[in-house]
């Protein structure tokens, strides 16, 4: 397991980066292949902030934390990418969804509609990310994982680019483009 340690407005000390390391030493046992961990201090004001993302084989993991303490909000980080980690292994690898409808799961196919807004937005942050091919069910864990209400994904199916997200009635949608 690579572990890579950022700090924002933070120098990390071997003090903190051992400690860390211990924790983390842990979740190994959990999920087996785990490719890189990427761990960011930041301080902002008096909160101490730990953000932890693991990636995996199949899996992207993402636990924050913030605290009054630096080794309280690792702690607690960790312990929520523990919990993360059996929630996924619960639902990915106990579960079959290959013969499970999309409908039963609460997905809907949505239809953009022709609306053109006035405005002209602009972009400030462009983000790049390989895309994996994967089922529908699969990326609406990684979203629910990810703790986002969106998710880009290649549907293993039909190897499209599809999005998954988050409704606000509580139920999720995709979007699949039709060419």
């Amino acid at each position: 397991m690579k572990i890579v340690i950022k700090g924002k407005h933070i120098e990390v000390t071997d003090a903190i980066r051992n400690y860390l390391e211990k924790r983390l030493s842990k979740i190994e046992r959990y999920l087996d292949h785990i490719l890189e961990v990427i761990v960011t201090f930041s301080v902002e004001k008096n909160r101490h902030i730990v953000e932890i993302t693991l990636q995996a084989n199949r899996a992207l993991i993402r636990a924050e934390e913030e605290t009054d303490d630096m080794y309280t909000s690792i702690d607690k980080a960790v312990d929520k990418l523990e919990r993360q980690i059996k929630k996924y292994k619960e639902k990915f690898y106990q579960k079959s969804y290959s013969n499970t409808d999309r409908k039963d799961l609460g997905y809907e196919e949505v239809s953009l509609g022709d609306d053109q807004s006035t405005k002209i937005a602009k972009i400030v942050k462009t983000k790049k990310f390989a895309i994996k091919p994967m089922s529908v069910e699969e990326a609406a864990m990684q979203m629910d994982l990810l703790g986002h209400n969106f998710f880009v994904f290649a549907n293993d199916t039909t190897n499209k680019v599809n999005v998954v997200y988050k409704r606000r009635d509580g139920n999720f949608g995709l979007i699949e483009p039709e060419f």
